[in-house]
């Protein structure tokens, strides 16, 4: 028995010997199809660790990339999935003690979260003041916005920044960080109860696409162009983008989630006019990938648990209420809310309750 067993609480939460967790079973990009919930071994945490007990877990565009094996060829089926999770400590080693404690409330940006319990390494673990959901909107979601807007913008007051998806997980981020820059925000969506929510985060111009033409309500109402544009669609949304920039505009790709579902998991785009557009117009095109700046991660959390606990930061949560099949609850519904997501029906950011509070913990 390793010496962290004696830091797990087992009495005070009746930690069980098994749990169940989502596995990738065959390489795909229809998540319903590559995983599995199995049941497992509750895992014991190293002397770094940390065991938690997820309450809730995050939905990324990107789990259906990472269940078709996209990210890294080398690795084959069975891998856990899921990126994000938040909950409690239950167990931990020996030298994680010194700094967390049984009880206390963390948040994660790893891999394996879809899962009852999870072993995280101390060091990357995230205090959090509660088990909120909203604090896990941050993780990926918030922090891809405002490190990509921070790093690669160059916003400047005044300017016109265009979002797409702009009421979804990462774009509601995007809206309110380029307003806070002082500019003038454009954002498209695809209901008029998300142009609505966009409207209330302070968005200039909510553009419902599927009731106005986005690329003839561009061209008449910024004639000048767009100056900057936080890009996760792609296909002919990114095609539009690049038609739009105004001098010296700045194309942010953080994603293309319309070819996602696709084989090759990429939209097709007409890239041959590319280098001449971008000459014509000093324009450029960044790509933008989280785990290449977590030097700025730190300091991108911070500022974002701040603004959230002053009130100045609103953190939209779905977790289906709305939903046909009602609220998003336990392991088995993980599939059910990336369809969901998939779907276009999400206001904010997909999140499943992976189990109810536990009455013995106060600060929940």
């Amino acid at each position: 028995m390793s010496y962290s067993a004696h830091f797990m609480d087992f009495k005070g939460s009746s930690i069980p010997s098994s749990m169940k967790k989502l596995v990738v079973t065959k390489l795909s990009p229809n998540f319903r199809e590559a995983v599995s919930v199995q049941t497992a071994a509750v895992p014991t945490p190293g002397d770094a660790d940390l065991l938690v007990r997820n309450r809730y877990v995050g939905i990324n565009a990107s789990d259906i990339n990472y269940s078709a094996g996209r990210y890294d060829a080398s690795v084959k089926p069975p891998f856990d999935a899921g990126f994000e999770g938040i909950g409690e400590v239950v167990g931990l080693g020996l030298s994680a003690s010194s700094h967390y404690t049984v009880g206390d409330t963390v948040a994660y940006f790893g891999s394996g979260a879809f899962a009852e319990y999870t072993v995280v390494p101390a060091k990357e673990s995230v205090p959090v003041p509660a088990v909120r959901p909203e604090y896990l909107t941050l993780l990926v979601s918030g922090a891809t916005a405002y490190v990509a807007l921070k790093r690669l913008a160059d916003l400047a007051k005044g300017e016109t920044v265009l979002v797409t998806a702009a009421a979804g997980g990462t774009g509601q981020f995007a809206v309110q960080f380029a307003k806070q820059a002082g500019c003038h925000v454009v954002g498209t969506c695809s209901s008029n109860e998300k142009a609505g929510f966009l409207k209330s985060l302070g968005c200039d111009r909510p553009i419902n696409y599927t009731t106005e033409d986005l690329a003839k309500t561009l061209r008449k109402e910024y004639p000048q162009g767009i100056d900057v544009v936080y890009e996760s669609v792609g296909g002919s949304v990114f095609e539009l983008a690049v038609n739009s920039l105004a001098t010296k505009g700045r194309l942010i790709v953080i994603g293309f989630i319309s070819g996602y579902q696709t084989a090759s998991g990429i939209p097709p785009i007409r890239g041959g006019t590319l280098p001449a557009k971008l000459i014509q117009k000093s324009a450029s095109i960044r790509g933008f990938f989280l785990p290449h700046f977590l030097s700025d991660y730190k300091e991108a959390l911070g500022s974002m648990m701040q603004m959230f606990t002053e009130g100045k930061l609103v953190c939209e949560v779905d977790c289906g209420d709305l939903a046909q099949e009602g609220r998003f609850v336990g392991l088995e519904s993980v599939v059910r809310a990336v369809d969901y997501m998939y779907a276009g029906k999400n206001l904010g950011k997909v999140v499943v309750e992976v189990a109810p509070p536990s009455v013995s913990n106060s600060k929940l």
